[in-house]
């Protein structure tokens, strides 16, 4: 429909002034055509019972996730509220109240086999980052040569998620990886890009999420985990090793300490403590 086609432009625009991620700008334009696709409708005729229908079939007929579910809901929100400045009653759209469970870390041991048993030197650096640095895949491939600064051996991450910038830890296993991986690729870039894909250009996120999936799989790795996993295994052993929930933090790139928190129930937090009942003799 050619209405709901202008909107989506209009939507398009709307996402742009706020300065929004890319990666939030697809989403919300995919999953907008979508339900404007399901409905069937022109824009205008659309109300909350409308998107009510909709997530409902998503959650009872294509089984999607409470998160993605979540998802497709901000972003009709969004499309309703600031597209078509429309006001809808939002206790009929409720978010989806998800399962708290804890993600699923490598062991020490599993992230060394990845990283050293991994036959690719790009790939190898670029887990290096994930786990030595506590990147986001998408951090790592917007990485410029120059935010590697070897002299103070710090990675600056710009524009990160929520529009941050900070410093992270560039450890000497990483900066070796980087060299070695230099050597071999000499990624020359007008732009400065640290790692290319194909025809020199810059390496999309999934394309180093899939060789993380493949070498994981190839090593016999049952774990559900990904790239972010070992994101998780950075502050997870920091958090071990005598880090401050505050520091790790910072060298995440968090809001808010709540975000950070989660770490303290996937450590080892135990190690060396004694149990009070210990204190007592046990006769059974």
């Amino acid at each position: 429909m050619k209405t709901n086609k202008n909107y989506l432009k209009r939507m398009a625009i709307d996402i742009q002034l706020r300065g929004m991620s890319e990666h939030t700008h697809r989403m919300y334009i995919r999953h907008t055509e979508l339900f404007l696709e399901h409905c069937g409708k022109d824009a205008d005729e659309l109300d909350e019972s409308d998107a009510r229908e909709f997530l409902i079939h998503l959650m009872r007929e294509n089984k999607v996730s409470p998160g993605t579910i979540n998802q497709y809901n901000a972003a009709i929100r969004f499309f309703f509220a600031v597209t078509l400045n429309r006001t809808l009653n939002y206790l009929q759209l409720p978010r989806f109240k998800k399962q708290k469970s804890l993600p699923e870390i490598p062991t020490r041991e599993e992230i060394q086999k990845l990283i050293y048993e991994c036959p690719n030197v790009k790939h190898k650096a670029a887990f290096l980052l994930a786990y030595g640095g506590g990147l986001r895949v998408s951090e790592i491939a917007a990485l410029k040569v120059k935010d590697i600064d070897s002299k103070t051996m710090r990675i600056f991450i710009r524009d990160g998620k929520g529009h941050k910038d900070r410093y992270t830890i560039l450890s000497n296993e990483c900066l070796c990886a980087l060299r070695d991986y230099w050597s071999v690729y000499q990624p020359h870039h007008p732009d400065g890009w640290l790692f290319l894909g194909v025809k020199n250009t810059r390496i999309v996120p999934n394309a180093i999420s899939k060789a993380f999936r493949d070498l994981a799989k190839n090593l016999g790795i049952t774990k559900n985990i990904s790239i972010h996993s070992l994101r998780h295994a950075f502050a997870t052993h920091l958090l071990e090793d005598g880090a401050t929930i505050f520091q790790i933090k910072e060298l995440l790139g968090h809001s808010s300490l709540s975000s950070t928190a989660i770490y303290l129930h996937l450590a080892n937090t135990t190690a060396g403590i004694t149990s009070p009942a210990d204190n007592f003799s046990y006769h059974g």
